[in-house]
């Protein structure tokens, strides 16, 4: 029984799974956050074109 405790203890395969699963969660926060702001940008371009292009649709 006493040693079903100490190799319990000395088994580290499930803190590696744990890692990994951090670094996945870390990588994917990084890209929501990267694909937020790449969003905000695109919006602000066709909001950009939008308004330059209807002073020109109006007057024709």
């Amino acid at each position: 029984m006493l040693n079903h405790v100490i190799n319990f203890c000395r088994d580290e395969e499930g803190a590696t799974a744990i890692e990994y699963g951090l670094i996945a969660a870390l990588v994917s926060v990084a890209a929501i956050t990267a694909f937020f702001q790449m969003g905000n940008s695109v919006n602000a371009m066709f909001i950009s074109v939008s308004d330059k292009l209807v002073p020109v649709a109006t007057s024709l």
